[in-house]
């Protein structure tokens, strides 16, 4: 077979299994398991893929068939414009959470050396992100998935940025998670907001293999903000912004949490898709 051929058969395979997008993962998947950028990909159709390398396209576009994501079967996702491994314990990060990146960071505008904390890290990519873009500043990032703590460790490394981040293994639902973090002038987060009953209904690549406590956020989805809002003054500068990303709708609501905790109002963002993505809100000042 060709270089065409495989692609084209790869592409076909993709559309009969429902996978949205077909002919784009399957470039991508043959691209990433054959090394061959999309330039080369339409410039050489012609291109003899041997057996042991259909062997290896089959078995990737195998995987995506049954909905595993392009994403997990590379191991990496790129946010940011910044590459950041995946795990098991960790959320695949998606652009719509860009959006909280960007508010924080116009809302650290002028504030020298910040220290950020991030709620949930994942795979560290909010708060790494931040660290990036600002050179001055340094973060902790928490999460309660071991397997979460290593990954985001491992990526700070690989993104040049250990020595302004560390992350540690703490559970926000236990008591005294929050000691010996000190204070913080930003705090970042994504955290779990599907309604529980809407869990079962998400796409497979999402509720098969995101981890379940990165996406359910009990009842109605608001669970962990209800935990975590009151809890944030204690953690914070006086002033300091939190930006906190959220689902459909919700944006309302969690504004009004910030209020009664003493915040003041920031605004929401919208992302890409005209979704309010973003509540941001700013500590109380005694």
């Amino acid at each position: 077979m060709t270089l065409g051929e495989v692609v084209a058969w790869a592409a076909g395979v993709l559309r009969e299994a429902g996978v949205e997008g077909p002919r784009r993962d399957a470039r991508v998947l043959v691209g990433a398991v054959l090394g061959v950028d999309l330039a080369a990909m339409l410039a050489h159709p012609e291109r003899p893929v041997g057996e042991a390398e259909r062997a290896r396209v089959e078995a990737a576009v195998r995987r995506r068939a049954a909905r595993e994501p392009v994403s997990r079967i590379l191991g990496v996702r790129e946010f940011w414009g910044l590459e950041f491994r995946l795990g098991a314990e960790t959320l695949d990060p998606r652009p719509d959470s860009e959006t909280v990146v960007a508010a924080l960071l116009e809302g650290l505008a002028g504030v020298g050396a910040p220290r950020v904390l991030d709620l949930g890290t994942g795979t560290g990519c909010l708060l790494l992100a931040v660290l990036a873009e600002r050179p001055d500043a340094s973060g902790v990032g928490v999460d309660a998935a071991a397997g979460a703590v290593t990954v985001a460790a491992e990526n700070a490394a690989a993104l040049g940025l250990a020595e302004r981040a560390e992350f540690r293994l703490r559970d926000w639902r236990r008591a005294g998670w929050r000691e010996g973090l000190g204070r913080f002038h930003a705090v970042i987060a994504n955290p779990p907001y599907i309604p529980d009953a809407d869990v079962a209904g998400l796409e497979p690549e999402v509720r098969v293999y995101d981890p379940h406590a990165a996406l359910a956020g009990g009842g109605d989805g608001l669970d962990p903000y209800r935990l975590l809002i009151p809890q944030l003054a204690e953690l914070m500068v006086p002033g300091g912004i939190a930006a906190f990303e959220v689902g459909i709708a919700q944006a309302p609501e969690v504004a009004e949490m910030f209020a009664a905790a003493g915040f003041r109002a920031g605004g929401v963002r919208d992302d890409l898709g005209g979704v309010a993505r973003a509540v941001v809100a700013f500590a109380p000042v005694p």
